[in-house]
């Protein structure tokens, strides 16, 4: 009964998910309010108006039809994304269109000619803004990172809020410049570059290989790390153009991991452009992003030169920022004294990172290029200066976005209970720290919680399950504890909403879902509030990394975890011991 009790409740999750997939328009129709318009005054910020002819689904691109500023025509349009497709607010990717349904390139809003973009939905970030600050800031480091415009979306004439219109990642002369590959690059310098892949969950389309260095990370269930080739695609890929690019990425990962990795000539600096590696590095341990280095992790390779130089494998660009910057309950991210480079409880963590910087020359890079940012592009006036443009872009449309999604805020009364409950997060989490250390080889808990079963899901502070839900790498080797009486006592989640950060609530036979609540590390009773907190959150993170990057070419030495190989044990291994 345990084992199907278990089963049961990610039953009605996938369900949740799935209907999610299907019924793009499951929350309460929210028509246009009057006080929008495209001209005039009150035209803060672009319209999008969109128009289907079908249902939309994410797998396919369905035809409709799209009227902004500069553009007025055919695109094809689908869902995007994983847990996000069970949030009220979605994302989309189009695909600007001709007359016969091909591929068109189009200026949007004034951002370079392309024919695919990406409709971001800031659902889970209350501040609108840590998705355009993150590709804001690369781009600033002198990346190309994928260009933002705020903008309001209506889909069949209901208003669903600001979205972030943005390019999509793809190979280009505005984009990620590198060479474009033929079926006939087969051979010699031709089939060098350029390659752009990523670590991230992958679509069928992508080819894909497995890392031969297990990734790191405490408590996850896996130590396996797979890329995916995003350009070109499956389709397009020749057999040696895979072959190679596959032999490069074990070239580079073995010799990071190599006794003589630092060399200069022999080592990783003649595999990788470092400048680049160095710039993602300081970026995503800044934003402290729960998926940093593990999820939407891209890297672009790029052809080789005639006289033999170049042909290196550079980090970037930077992608899904989110549940960065202090947005997070999950994988150490609401720790402000955390790494991302040491791994965390949910993926497994690429090695190359911590090997990296125990080269005493990739540190000093670090700690150079570092205070060289605080100067300017990472100083907290530039990047104060800069949310409070975008506040300031926003500002128009805030009560309208909120007041489709109210539950984006919570009470002053909720806020407090929180704080207690809080507590009883970090004593549980302790709990589960203490058990993970006396089952070191077991399939789960021997023995389940103290005092058996399993605490009613309102008790669980900040979102769920302690470090995030699903946690599988919060149970010891990806197991779940034994249920004792009932799941959980009391016969069902609690009512009144369930988790007690707003997470699904599943008494009295309702299903709310707010998935915010599911992963947030705090919430908020107003945008102001957030705006505050995201700008002290900065300021407080810069403050750690100024201590200890100063100490880079000195006394500082990282926590380097051993490799090794972990398989997936959930579900597959079974829930219980």
């Amino acid at each position: 009964m345990k084992g199907k009790t278990i089963l049961l409740l990610f039953a009605v999750l996938a369900t949740m998910t799935i209907a999610a997939q299907n019924n793009p328009h499951e929350s309460q129709r929210v028509l246009i309010p009057n006080d929008i318009s495209d001209t005039g005054p009150d035209a803060n910020l672009p319209i999008i108006a969109i128009t289907t002819s079908s249902p939309l689904n994410a797998q396919k691109k369905v035809p409709a039809h799209m009227k902004t500023e500069g553009y007025d025509g055919p695109i094809g349009i689908k869902l995007r994304g994983n847990s996000s497709l069970g949030f009220n607010q979605k994302k989309y990717t189009l695909e600007t269109r001709d007359a016969d349904g091909k591929e068109l390139d189009v200026s949007l809003l004034g951002m370079p000619t392309h024919s695919d973009w990406v409709l971001l939905a800031p659902y889970n970030d209350v501040s609108m803004i840590r998705d355009p600050l993150a590709f804001h800031l690369w781009r600033a480091m002198g990346h190309w990172g994928s260009r933002t415009v705020m903008c309001e979306l209506t889909i069949d004439e209901e208003y669903r809020g600001i979205y972030i219109l943005t390019e999509a990642i793809k190979r280009g002369k505005d984009r990620v410049n590198i060479n474009k590959l033929t079926r006939n690059d087969t051979i010699g310098r031709d089939v060098t570059g350029g390659y752009l892949l990523r670590i991230d969950t992958f679509d069928d389309d992508e080819a894909t290989f497995t890392s031969k260095v297990p990734g790191i990370g405490e408590g996850s269930m896996s130590s396996e790390v797979i890329w995916s080739c995003f350009y070109p695609k499956k389709k397009n890929l020749q057999s040696e153009q895979l072959a190679y690019i596959q032999n490069y990425i074990d070239t580079v990962e073995q010799v990071i991991q190599s006794d003589n990795f630092a060399d200069p000539e022999k080592g990783y600096a003649r595999y990788i452009d470092v400048p680049s590696f160095v710039d993602y590095f300081i970026h995503t341990e800044l934003s402290l992003n729960a998926d940093g280095y593990k999820r939407s992790a891209y890297f672009y390779k790029e052809k080789q030169r005639a006289d033999g130089t170049g042909g290196k494998l550079f980090a970037g660009p930077v992608w899904d920022y989110n549940l960065a910057y202090g947005n997070a309950n999950f994988a150490n991210a609401n720790n402000l004294e955390a790494w991302c480079f040491e791994g965390a409880s949910n993926n497994p963590t690429p090695a190359m990172w911590q090997r990296l910087l125990q080269d005493p020359v990739f540190r000093k890079a670090v700690k150079e290029r570092y205070q060289e940012l605080r100067k300017n592009v990472l100083s907290n006036e530039a990047i104060n200066t800069y949310i409070d443009n975008q506040v300031q872009t926003l500002a128009k449309a805030i009560d309208r976005h909120f007041q489709t999604y109210p539950e984006l805020l919570v009470s002053e009364e909720r806020k407090q209970q929180l704080a207690q409950q809080q507590k009883q997060m970090e004593e549980m989490q302790k709990q589960f720290e203490q058990m993970r250390n006396q089952n070191t080889q077991g399939g789960g808990f021997q023995g389940g919680f103290p005092g058996g079963g399993f605490p009613p899901m309102g008790e669980f502070p900040q979102g769920g399950f302690p470090g995030g839900f699903p946690p599988m790498g919060e149970f010891p080797q990806g197991g779940f504890p034994p249920m004792g009486e009932g799941f959980p006592p009391g016969g069902g989640f609690p009512f009144g909403g369930g988790f007690p950060m707003g997470g699904p609530g599943m008494g009295g036979g309702q299903i709310p879902f707010d998935a915010t609540g599911m992963f947030a590390a705090y919430r908020v009773s107003s945008y102001e509030e957030e705006i505050e907190i995201l700008k002290q959150w900065l300021a407080d993170r810069l403050s750690f990394l100024d201590k200890n990057i100063d100490r880079f070419d000195s006394d500082w030495q990282p926590r380097i975890q051993p490799l090794v190989e972990k398989k997936m044990q959930f579900p597959f291994g079974g829930f219980f011991p």
